[in-house]
C-alpha cells in the first residue's frame, strides 16, 4: 500500500484491477477543508489518461512491476517471439502489445519487458539502435548533411527520414524514442 502523500511521477498503483502510472501530481492544501492530491494517471495496459483526486493520506495498493531482459529470437507470422535470458522460456507478443517497439526490434536484439502479474505491460527498447537501410532514393553528388532529408526504409520495415547522402546498404543509428536519424555507423 502507498499513501497518496507519497505519489511521485512514475509510481505505479492498482485501481479497479488495472495498473495506473502517475504522470503528474499536485498536493493541494486549501485554506478551508482538508488537503487532497490531484493526479493525472495513465493506464499501463490501455494507454488511456484520466485525472483523479485522492484525499491526503488515502492509501491505495502499489503495483509491483517486474522487468526482465529478453531476446527477440524470431517472428512467427505477425507474432514476435522473445526468450527470457535467465530461464530460457519463450514468450509470444503481438504487435499491439509491443507498441512502437515493433518498428525497431530485430532478431537477436535484447529488450526489457515489464510484467505485472505475468501480464506484459510494455516493451522498453534501448534508446538507440543500429539498422541497415534497405530502400531509399539514390544519393546524388553534392548532397550534404545540411541540405535536407529523404525517406528511407530500414531492415525492420520502419520509415525514417535520413540526410540526402545516405544510400541503400548503409547502417544508421536511430533514436527509438522519436524515430529520428542520429548518424552513420
Amino acid at each position: 500500500m502507498i499513501s497518496s502523500n507519497d505519489f511521485r511521477s512514475g509510481v505505479t498503483i492498482v485501481i479497479d484491477g488495472s495498473v495506473w502510472r502517475v504522470i503528474e501530481f499536485l498536493h493541494v492544501k486549501p485554506g478551508k477543508g482538508s488537503a487532497f492530491v490531484r493526479t493525472k494517471l495513465k493506464n499501463a495496459q490501455t494507454g488511456s489518461v484520466v485525472e483523479r483526486t485522492f484525499r491526503a493520506g488515502e492509501t491505495v495498493p502499489q503495483a509491483t512491476l517486474e522487468k526482465r531482459t529478453m531476446q527477440h529470437t524470431y517472428k512467427e507470422g505477425e507474432q514476435y517471439v522473445f526468450m527470457d535470458m535467465e530461464t530460457f522460456e519463450e514468450r509470444t507478443l503481438s504487435p499491439e502489445t509491443m507498441g512502437d517497439a515493433v518498428k525497431y526490434v530485430k532478431p537477436e536484439m535484447n529488450v526489457d519487458i515489464v510484467f505485472w502479474n505475468e501480464q506484459v505491460l510494455e516493451v522498453q527498447m534501448p534508446t538507440s539502435v543500429i539498422l541497415e537501410v534497405t530502400e531509399t532514393d539514390p544519393g546524388l553528388k553534392g548532397d550534404t548533411a545540411t541540405g535536407g532529408s529523404k525517406p528511407a526504409i530500414v531492415e525492420t520495415g520502419a520509415q525514417i527520414m535520413v540526410p540526402l547522402f545516405i544510400t541503400t546498404g548503409e547502417k544508421i543509428k536511430v533514436d527509438t524514442r522519436d524515430g529520428s536519424y542520429l548518424g552513420r555507423e
